[in-house]
């Protein structure tokens, strides 16, 4: 666990899930460098903005991630800031980051990130991840979804779609719409069968890269 602020690094140890283990924490570049050469965790939670490295700016997540990262194989790396700006994500991810998650995020959230960034998956809040697609150039020069896709979508279905893939909560969307959070979990679920898609993430992708938010 990888912060320079050490009050936050007590709070999410004491909200992450009891299956995880935290073997480490450090405050700084050289620190966060020197531990996770030590220990080899399976996932390092790495702020963005570290002292320590020789970027006077404080940008020393993907430092973090230059130096170690070669040396550790097996271990990968979780962004957990409290930027939302484009520049901080996308320098992560090309630094080799599995994902990028904001600190309003609830420990239990987190914890499922975790956990998702150890089997191989890449984790991304909902709504950072359209910098991410735009950057890689997922999303440069795709027109919006072939007709023959949004069809298999209702009109209700389609509303629901754009809304959670923007990031929205379920209790959120089901205000914005008048209709239950319930009716919301239903539309979603469909929304994905529909799609071949497994995850909320993945819608937000999909949408993304086809300029539907």
């Amino acid at each position: 666990m990888v912060d320079d602020h050490s009050i936050f690094r007590s709070g999410l140890r004491a909200d992450l899930d009891r299956s995880i283990e935290v073997v480490g924490e450090a405050a700084d570049v050289p620190q966060a460098v020197a531990v996770v050469l030590a220990q080899r965790p399976d996932v390092v939670l790495l702020d963005v903005h570290l002292p320590g490295g020789a970027d006077a700016s404080g940008s020393g997540g993907a430092e973090v991630l230059r130096r170690a990262a070669p040396h550790v194989p097996d271990t990968r790396f979780l962004a957990l800031s409290v930027s939302d700006a484009a520049e901080d994500v996308v320098g992560v991810i090309r630094a080799g980051a599995r994902g990028y998650i904001t600190k309003g995020t609830s420990g239990a959230e987190v914890s499922r990130a975790v956990h998702a960034v150890a089997t191989g998956d890449a984790v991304f809040s909902p709504r950072l991840a359209g910098f991410v697609l735009d950057a890689f150039g997922a999303a440069v020069g795709e027109t919006a979804a072939a007709d023959d896709e949004l069809d298999r979508l209702t009109a209700r279905e389609q509303e629901v779609m754009r809304l959670i893939a923007r990031g929205y909560a379920y209790k959120e969307v089901a205000s914005s719409l008048f209709i239950s959070a319930k009716t919301v979990e239903t539309h979603v679920s469909s929304v994905l069968r529909k799609l071949q898609l497994s995850s909320r993430h993945e819608l937000t992708a999909w949408a993304s890269a086809r300029r539907l938010l």
